[in-house]
């Protein structure tokens, strides 16, 4: 996958067990790659599922004074009225798109694809899948992204879906982090959208 002209490094990939009929992708927060979410994966992971912890390419951030870190698309403020980096957002989400097309062609199909992130910032979201089913989960501690923000945003999640599909979990004394028992949530969602096939 490339965007704006920046190579991204190849993904993590954890394959199945043994023949995959499953993949979750999943995208690392700001300045982080996809090694640490690999391991975290490891912990939780599911013979039948191949998991994809992708890496951002390295770009200068406008947030933190232009240093050049991996990073989705340039990020400019965090407050709810910051400008978006909306051709960022637009060219992360054709590779995203282009990433889950090779995985249908390898035989995955697309309703047994999970794409997950950690510390990813609300942008325009179009033709979301009315059907579709949401996991989002959030530190009641968090410095860097309040827990006002994540409920923001899940209700304007609950708009764009069907309600009763997504669940807002919160995990007291959490920071910007994971848990174990946000990992277990993850696994339960995971393996409840993607049985194993006989």
């Amino acid at each position: 996958m490339c965007g704006n002209n920046m190579s991204t490094p190849l993904p993590t990939i954890m394959p199945a067990a043994w023949k995959a009929t499953a993949a979750v992708i999943f995208l690392h927060g700001l300045g982080d790659t996809g090694h640490g979410w690999a391991e975290a994966f490891a912990g939780i992971r599911s013979s039948h599922i191949k998991y994809i912890c992708l890496h951002a390419p390295v770009r200068p951030v406008t947030l933190n004074m232009n240093m050049a870190m991996p990073s989705w698309f340039d990020i400019i403020g965090l407050s709810p009225d910051s400008q978006e980096d909306e051709s960022g957002i637009k060219q992360a989400a054709e590779n995203i798109k282009a990433l889950i097309d090779q995985e249908v062609k390898n035989g995955i199909p697309s309703n047994r694809i999970i794409l997950g992130g950690f510390s990813q910032r609300r942008g325009p979201v179009g033709g979301a899948d009315r059907d579709i089913s949401i996991l989002q989960c959030h530190g009641d501690c968090d410095p860097l992204v309040p827990l006002m923000f994540g409920c923001l945003t899940v209700e304007k999640l609950k708009t764009l879906v069907n309600p009763a599909n997504v669940t807002f979990k919160t995990y007291e004394g959490m920071m910007h982090s994971s848990c174990q028992q946000e990992m277990m949530d993850v696994k339960q969602f995971i393996d409840k959208l993607l049985p194993p096939i006989d």
